[in-house]
């Protein structure tokens, strides 16, 4: 995601979603300022999911994403906020 999407609680409210959707993966802050989310689940909650952080949180502002499908990989136990990548 690119906008205004770090320091607003945007990867907090990610994994809040992700959990409520029962997906599993990962989200975080990337160096050049954008946001970073991999989730793997079945297509209708990744599709909310997708609805959802194109919105964010109150105080974020998504200016673009880039959705990307693939196959799982089968190698997320739950879905976590990692450390910047």
């Amino acid at each position: 995601m690119q906008g205004r999407v770090q320091g607003v609680g945007f990867r907090y409210f990610v994994s809040e979603r992700a959990r409520e959707l029962r997906l599993v993966g990962i989200c975080r802050n990337l160096t050049n300022g954008d946001v970073e989310v991999i989730a793997e689940g079945a297509r209708g909650p990744l599709e909310a999911m997708l609805a959802s952080i194109s919105h964010g949180p109150r105080m974020a502002s998504v200016d673009n994403i880039t959705a990307i499908w693939l196959p799982a990989t089968g190698e997320f136990m739950s879905f976590r906020i990692a450390s910047t990548k």
